[in-house]
């Protein structure tokens, strides 16, 4: 497809960050956009609804619906791919963006944190891939976008944050598989080339990390070549990667301080 128009985007984790930011991106083709994550209320540090953002939408020229999710919940899986269904017909387009992060040792990473990090992760993106196929199968240039790595399997991608990198590594084993066993599915995966300015990074890591990382505009935008670029599948992409391949080579109006160089991501060699 070479527009989103109409089409039916259904985001997991979209209240804030990179989710608000491919949200609002496929709204401004005129999508039809479902925002989804628990934040309902507004949060005295962490800025963004699912109405708030559902609004941003409206306002960006597309059509929106807010779901309350917890992606932990397979019935409210369930429940929020029929109500998608119900209000808008169908589903186009899966983005998984849900994640949770603890970059923990072994030792320091209890059984509360492991759940947390395999349920939103590795688990979400199985299970919302599930629940999703059914209907993208019906559609006409069906995608699930996975917000996950690529698979390099060197060991100091685990030793410091074992439980972390199992998940993460889990959600792009995912679409492997999915990409393989549904052939009519576009299902990739995309990882920023650096550290994104989110409120994960603002509040969890120093500010010199913060200072050298992009907006998140960045991921949106290579996310948006994706989804309208053809029909490739399994594939890992870089979102500068991305973005050089369509022609663009002014990467400093991502950057949240141009001058400052920029910290690499986790997992790219």
């Amino acid at each position: 497809m070479t527009t989103l128009r109409d089409k039916v985007i259904f985001i997991t984790g979209s209240t804030r960050g990179i989710g608000r930011e491919i949200a609002l991106r496929c709204a401004k083709d005129g999508a039809k956009v479902v925002i989804t994550g628990k934040t309902v209320l507004p949060h005295d540090r962490l800025p963004g609804t699912i109405y708030s953002v559902a609004g941003e939408v409206v306002q960006a020229g597309g059509q929106a619906l807010p779901v309350e999710l917890d992606v932990r919940d397979e019935q409210a899986i369930e429940t929020a791919v029929a109500q998608t269904v119900d209000r808008f017909g169908g589903i186009d387009v899966l983005v998984n963006n849900a994640s949770a992060i603890s970059l923990t040792g072994t030792l320091a990473t209890s059984a509360k944190k492991l759940d947390l990090m395999w349920q939103v992760n590795m688990r979400a993106t199985f299970l919302m891939s599930q629940a999703c196929i059914p209907h993208l199968l019906k559609a006409g240039s069906p995608h699930i976008l996975t917000l996950s790595p690529p698979l390099n399997m060197q060991a100091h991608w685990f030793a410091p944050h074992l439980a972390y990198t199992i998940s993460k590594y889990g959600m792009s084993m995912c679409t492997l598989g999915l990409a393989q066993e549904f052939a009519t599915i576009s299902v990739n995966c995309l990882w920023p080339r650096s550290t994104i300015a989110t409120s994960a990074i603002q509040y969890n890591f120093p500010a010199e990390i913060f200072s050298a990382s992009r907006h998140p505009a960045i991921v949106a935008d290579a996310a948006y070549r994706i989804l309208t670029g053809g029909r490739a599948s399994g594939n890992f992409y870089i979102d500068e990667e991305v973005l050089r391949e369509a022609g663009v080579s002014d990467f400093g109006q991502y950057a949240v301080s141009p001058a400052t160089p920029l910290f690499d991501d986790l997992f790219l060699e």
